[in-house]
C-alpha cells in the first residue's frame, strides 16, 4: 500500500507532460489501462519482486495518471463551485476502508489469484468513466462578438453567409489555438479562405506550408524537453508556500492512518472495537470533505485560512493523542482528527488554484506531488522506527503534530508573497 500511495506521487512532473501532449481523457485511460494490466499480471506472479512491479509500480502509475487528470478535469468544469465538487470527488477516499473486508471476501471464494482478476476487471470500469471526460472550451468575449456579428450578417445575402462561415472557423482556430497556448506550444492560427485554399496548397506557398510544419513538429519535441526539466516554478513563492504545506501534511497524515489500530491493540483494546475507529473515521472523513467543501466555496474568507487552521487543529489533536488511554478516549481522538482532517483534504485542490496564478495546475501540482511522494514514502518508516526506538506509538503521534503544526507555517507567508508579487507587477 506504501509504495502504490508513493507512486501515486512521483510520477506527478511525468503525467503533466503526457497530459499536455495527449489530452486529459487519453492520459486518463491509459492510467485504467496501468491500473488493469498491473492487477491482471499479478495474478500470474512467482516471486515478491515481481509483485513489487506489477502490484506497485503499474497500479501506483496508473493512480497517478487518474488522480492528477481528474484533479485538473475538475479545476476546469468548476469555478464557483470547485471546493464542494472537490470534496464530492474526492470524497470516496474516506471510503476504503471498506476494501479490506471486500479483499477478505474475495480470496475466501475466488484464491488470491481470482480476486486479483476481479480487480483488474473492476479497475477496467474506469475506461468507459475516463471517455466521460470530454474537453470543454470557454468562449471569450471577443470571439461571442465576432459570432454574434457573423449571425447578424448572415440574412443579407451569401456574401454575408461566407462570412458568418469565415468567423466560425475563425473561433474553432482560435480556441485550438488558446488550448495549445495554455499547454506551452506554439499556436499555429493558419485561416485560408475558401477561395484561396486551393491556390495556397498547390501554389509555391506549399513547400513553405510543409516546412513550417518540420518546423513546428521540432518545437514541440523541444517543447517537451523544456517542460520536462522546467524550473520557472522554483522562482515562484506560491510554489514554495503550497509544496512545504503539501508535504509535510502527506508526510503526518499516514502514521496516524496506519498506527491507529496498532496503538489501540497495545492499549488492550479488543481488535474488533478496534477496526471500529477506523470505520468511523472513514465515515466522518468523507462528510467532513463535503461540509468543508461547501463552507469554503461561501467566500466568508480566503480558502487557504481555512485550510491553515484545520492543519493547526490536527496538529494540537495529535500532540493530544497520547492522553487517549482508553477506547472513549481513542473514539473521541479519531473523531476530532477524522473532522479536521477531511476539512483541510477537501481544500487541498482550491487552495492550489487559488496560490498558482499565471501557472498551470498541471505543472504546479505535479512538481508538488513528486516532492510529496517523498513525505509519503518516509513517513510510516520514520514512525516504525520512532516506535522501534521508544517502544511506543506515542512518539509517532508527536511526531505527526509536529509535522502538521509545522505544515500550517508556510500559509501564514501569503500576504507576504502576494505583496512582493504586487510590487512586481
Amino acid at each position: 500500500m506504501g509504495m502504490d500511495d508513493c507512486d501515486s506521487f512521483f510520477p506527478g512532473p511525468l503525467v503533466a507532460i503526457i497530459c499536455d501532449i495527449l489530452g486529459e481523457k487519453t492520459t486518463s485511460i491509459l492510467g485504467a489501462f496501468l491500473v488493469t494490466g498491473g492487477y491482471l499480471i499479478s495474478s500470474w506472479a512467482t516471486s515478491i519482486p515481481f509483485l513489487c512491479v506489477t502490484m506497485g509500480l503499474l497500479p501506483g502509475l496508473g493512480s497517478a495518471f487518474l488522480y492528477q487528470v481528474a484533479a485538473v478535469v475538475t479545476t476546469k468544469y468548476f469555478k464557483k463551485r470547485l471546493a464542494l465538487s472537490t470534496a464530492i470527488a474526492r470524497s470516496g477516499m474516506g471510503l476504503t476502508f471498506l476494501l479490506a473486508p471486500f479483499t477478505k471476501f474475495l480470496i475466501d471464494l475466488y484464491d488470491w489469484t481470482g480476486a486479483l482478476i476481479l480487480f483488474g476487471a473492476i479497475a477496467l470500469n474506469l475506461v468507459p468513466s475516463s471517455m466521460l471526460l470530454r474537453p470543454i472550451h470557454i468562449k471569450s468575449e471577443n470571439n461571442s462578438g465576432i459570432k454574434d456579428k457573423g449571425s447578424s450578417l448572415s440574412a443579407h445575402g451569401p456574401e454575408a453567409r461566407a462570412t458568418e462561415t469565415h468567423c466560425h472557423e475563425t473561433e474553432e482556430s482560435t480556441i485550438k489555438d488558446s488550448t495549445m497556448q495554455k499547454a506551452g506550444l506554439p499556436s499555429k492560427n493558419l485561416i485560408v479562405s475558401q477561395n484561396q485554399s486551393e491556390e495556397f496548397y498547390n501554389g509555391p506557398n506549399r513547400n513553405r506550408l510543409l516546412l513550417k510544419s518540420d518546423e513546428e513538429s521540432d518545437k514541440v519535441i523541444s517543447w517537451s524537453c523544456k517542460q520536462l526539466f522546467d524550473i520557472s516554478l522554483f522562482r515562484n513563492p506560491f510554489f514554495y508556500i503550497f509544496t512545504w504545506s503539501f508535504l509535510l501534511s502527506q508526510l503526518a497524515y499516514f502514521i496516524p492512518t496506519f498506527h491507529l489500530v496498532a496503538r489501540a491493540k497495545t492499549l488492550g483494546i479488543d481488535i474488533m472495537d478496534a477496526s471500529y475507529l477506523v470505520s468511523v473515521a472513514g465515515i466522518l472523513e468523507t462528510v467532513s470533505q463535503i461540509i468543508s467543501g461547501w463552507v469554503a466555496d461561501q467566500n466568508w474568507i480566503k480558502k487557504y485560512h481555512y485550510h491553515k487552521s484545520y492543519l493547526i487543529l490536527c496538529g494540537i489533536t495529535n500532540l493530544l493523542a497520547p492522553l487517549a488511554t482508553t477506547f472513549p478516549l481513542l473514539m473521541t481522538y479519531t473523531i476530532c482528527f477524522a473532522i479536521f482532517a477531511g476539512g483541510y483534504l477537501a481544500l487541498i485542490l482550491p487552495v492550489l488554484v487559488d496560490l498558482c496564478r499565471n501557472s498551470t495546475v498541471n505543472r504546479f501540482l505535479g512538481l508538488a506531488s513528486f516532492f510529496a511522494g517523498m513525505a509519503v514514502l518516509s513517513g510510516p518508516p520514520i514512525a516504525g522506527w520512532l516506535y522501534d526506538y521508544t517502544q511506543t506509538y506515542n512518539g509517532s503521534f508527536y511526531f505527526s503534530g509536529i509535522c502538521y503544526l509545522l505544515s500550517s507555517v508556510s500559509f501564514f507567508f501569503v500576504p507576504l508573497a502576494e505583496r512582493w508579487k504586487n510590487s512586481l507587477t
